[in-house]
């Protein structure tokens, strides 16, 4: 997922409960799991419902980027997306864990051949559209045409696509064939792999994989009315006013598992402001309401309200795989311990406090953690408290080069990103380096980042790509190379590129093998990676989100960052 996607959503997500860690009985109808959950313990309100009916009211300050599956990186898209499309597979939610990728339309994970290159789905009997027409392996194989068409549908996901072996394609506009997929029959797909990617069942997850009919394809109008292949189609759609969702009775339950579909209905409100979605949560004045806005739509002012136990019993809570760091563009600032000394120079348990404090996330040491396949310990000298170590920093820069000037840059439209300069500031004028703040068009935010105009230093963030249970799908895109393994990959955003560990990532990309083992082996290079220090963990997202008196269900999406709304209900 793009970091448009974090900046857009949650990958700045983060508000929780308080540090001091509960115990006792369980209240209802929400609670951590066990009896001696830690400060960062998973909190669902109302877990185990299934009655069906009744109406969720969501609750958003803005409206969706698209509902187009083929034109979304955007994780509330995906979210929304779960009731009104399906995939080959499905990231599946449980608070506090990377999610699980199970089948969804097709019958299993994928069948791949020896040598990793072909990977091949069946599609379960019985599949139709909102229409009543089959679902077919070419809806499947044109959904995924049209993501190529990058002239049209700027925000298509491209993960799937980099590890197809097509890469002339042009889109289904442009004409020719797309080889990277044979569809041999009605129910068989077949992909072609440039490279062996173990992860490749949850790539097919994404929303490329979405079924699109091609004769209700009107490119850019889509997003008003998504042929929907899933338990839910839109009834009514008002851009930036509000949207229905009822039930789509072509959807066969006994073909998935994976949605209960408790309500009736879904009802947005896409243009409530965040303040008033707050006060209505707190409320409960609408007992049937949550939200998907970052934060749970909490402002910094209504943390303590948190622990009113009225609302905490209607509070769910999870700590996200999003994590936000600070990059050092490895251009600028050239030398591996003047990055070091900067690095244990900052005093990210204050930069916490600008995050909201622990409520809000906890101090992280790595963009990588133990809850990801493959993990191997890593090895830093940041403080785990988030303490600065000025003096370890200042022996560092002894006989160095030191910047005098640095330029830190910030999106504009969120004043905790102008207080982390501030904290920046003072930190790094204590090593003699005069630290200038540069506002970025929140727009524009991650375009310049890429471009000529990147700062000596930006925060950036990122939920762990399109297989969060995965070490690769962080490290890879975050630190990795380009894809001929020449220079810093187009998401690298600090640009590091050691010409040792980029050619053991390059030949690591082409290596068959299992997400575990090979895991370890990306976990190690990060590891490596890191003691060049070019980015700085800052916190990782804990999140809380207040729902309404009888919302059941509620559990916060580890990927989301929002409540999961696949398995939500309402009580009626």
């Amino acid at each position: 997922m793009n970091r448009s996607t974090k900046a857009a959503l949650a990958l700045t997500v983060s508000a929780g409960l308080a540090l001091t860690a509960c115990g006792g009985p369980k209240p209802t109808p929400g609670d951590r799991a066990g009896a001696k959950a830690d400060a960062y313990a998973p909190v669902t309100v109302g877990k185990g419902y299934t009655a069906k009916g009744g109406n969720i009211n969501v609750l958003m300050s803005s409206d969706f980027q698209t509902l187009d599956p083929g034109n979304s990186n955007y994780v509330q898209t995906a979210n929304v997306g779960q009731l009104y499309y399906r995939t080959l597979t499905m990231a599946k939610e449980t608070a506090g864990r990377p999610p699980t990728i199970v089948p969804d339309l097709a019958t299993d994970l994928g069948k791949a051949s020896a040598d990793g290159l072909t990977w091949t789905y069946t599609l379960k009997k019985g599949l139709k559209f909102e229409d009543g027409t089959p679902i077919t392996s070419k809806a499947i194989k044109y959904g995924v045409e049209r993501t190529y068409a990058r002239d049209v549908y700027t925000q298509a996901p491209q993960e799937l696509n980099s590890a197809l072996a097509d890469d002339g394609y042009k889109g289904p506009y442009a004409g020719g064939d797309f080889k990277a997929i044979d569809t041999p029959d009605d129910h068989t797909v077949v992909f072609h792999l440039k490279q062996p990617f173990a992860e490749f069942p949850a790539l097919v997850s994404r929303s490329n994989t979405a079924p699109v009919p091609k004769a209700k394809d009107t490119k850019l109008d889509y997003t008003n009315h998504p042929v929907s292949s899933g338990p839910y189609k839109i009834k009514s759609y008002d851009r930036g006013r509000s949207m229905k969702l009822v039930r789509n009775d072509q959807w066969d339950p006994a073909t998935d598992p994976n949605r209960p579909a408790l309500p009736d209905t879904f009802t947005f409100s896409l243009s409530t402001a965040q303040a008033t979605i707050s006060q209505q949560l707190l409320a409960d004045s609408d007992p049937t309401a949550i939200t998907l806005d970052s934060n749970g739509g909490l402002q910094a002012s209504d943390a303590a309200k948190l622990n009113d136990p009225k609302v905490k019993k209607r509070t769910a809570a999870g700590l996200l795989g999003c994590t936000d760091v600070l990059n050092f563009n490895t251009e600028t600032v050239k030398d591996p311990d003047v990055r070091k000394a900067m690095a244990l120079s900052i005093d990210r348990g204050s930069i916490q406090v600008q995050y909201g404090g622990a409520r809000f996330g906890k101090v992280a040491q790595s963009y990588i953690n133990p809850a990801q396949r493959g993990y191997v310990a890593q090895h830093t000298d940041l403080d785990p408290a988030g303490n600065p170590k000025l003096d370890e920093a200042k022996k560092l820069l002894k006989g160095k080069k030191v910047p005098k000037k640095l330029v830190y840059g910030y999106a504009d439209t969120n004043a905790r990103y102008k207080n982390v300069g501030t904290v920046l500031q003072q930190n790094l004028k204590k090593l003699g380096i005069d630290l200038q703040l540069r506002p970025i068009p929140a727009a524009n935010y991650y375009t310049v980042l890429a471009g000529d105009q990147m700062p000596d230093i930006a925060r950036s963030g990122w939920c762990g790509g399109a297989d969060s249970g995965s070490v690769r799908t962080t490290v890879d895109p975050n630190v990795g190379p380009s894809l001929d393994g020449k220079t810093y990959g187009f998401s690298n955003i600090p640009r590091f590129h050691d010409p040792k560990i980029a050619r053991d990532m390059y030949k690591l990309r082409g290596t068959n093998g299992t997400s575990e083992e090979l895991g370890k082996k990306w976990a190690t290079l990060f590891d490596r990676t890191m003691q060049a220090y070019p980015l700085v963990p800052l916190v990782r997202s804990y999140t809380s989100s207040v729902v309404g008196s009888k919302v059941r269900g509620a559990q916060m999406g580890y990927f989301f960052g929002a409540i999961d709304l696949s398995i939500v209900g309402a009580e009626h």
